[in-house]
């Protein structure tokens, strides 16, 4: 059994701005670098550390373990929100031609292809992919710390925690952690952020 955290990095000016920030490479916001150093005053430790490549996620990982080099991996960067990267709903839904595109992508439940970004079953298969190969690379009984996207943290309880809920179940808050269990085809909550 392998313990795995699950750590959605540190609010960023996009996320202050309720921004679509996927592909975006923002560092933390000064409220960001709060909270995580306030996670990283519940003293977490890991073996192993990875992150995903954007900075928030490495910044994120560089304050919780200062001692440690994340390994970073790109399959676990955030989804491309395409035509939406950067905006917040308010002004794609003002803009004349993002607008219709916005409510078509909406009425799919957010779940059909972002028009110039990715679609989410790419995205999940990507971050899943990514997550199954770092875990693959773990020795029994140690720990690793993934320092990643909510979106990527929601893709990976859907498909491996258990019981099954789904992908909007599991969103956290930045600079929030989810504490699992990993019996090598599965997680199992054991604290952080009740999801």
């Amino acid at each position: 059994m392998n313990n795995i955290l699950l750590i959605r990095h540190g609010m960023t000016a996009g996320n202050l701005r309720r921004a679509y920030t996927g592909r975006t490479d923002e560092p933390l916001c000064p409220q960001g670098t709060d909270q995580i150093k306030a996670l990283a005053g519940e003293g977490l430790t890991a073996g192993r550390v990875i992150a995903s490549p954007m900075k928030r996620t490495v910044e994120s990982a560089l304050i919780l373990f200062p001692h440690q080099e994340p390994v970073t991996d790109p399959g676990l960067t955030e989804t491309d929100f395409g035509i939406f990267e950067g905006k917040t709903a308010d002004e794609i839904s003002a803009d004349p031609e993002l607008g219709p595109l916005y409510s078509k992508w909406l009425d799919t439940g957010c779940q059909g292809p972002v028009p110039g970004g990715e679609d989410v079953k790419s995205f999940k298969e990507r971050v899943c992919a990514a997550f199954e190969h770092q875990v693959s690379l773990l020795p029994e009984d140690t720990s690793a710390a993934f320092v990643i996207h909510g979106g990527c943290i929601m893709a990976i309880m859907e498909k491996f925690a258990l019981p099954h809920r789904d992908f909007y179940c599991y969103h956290i808050g930045n600079g929030e952690v989810i504490m699992c269990g990993w019996d090598g085809s599965h997680l199992k909550i054991t604290g952080g952020a009740r999801c």
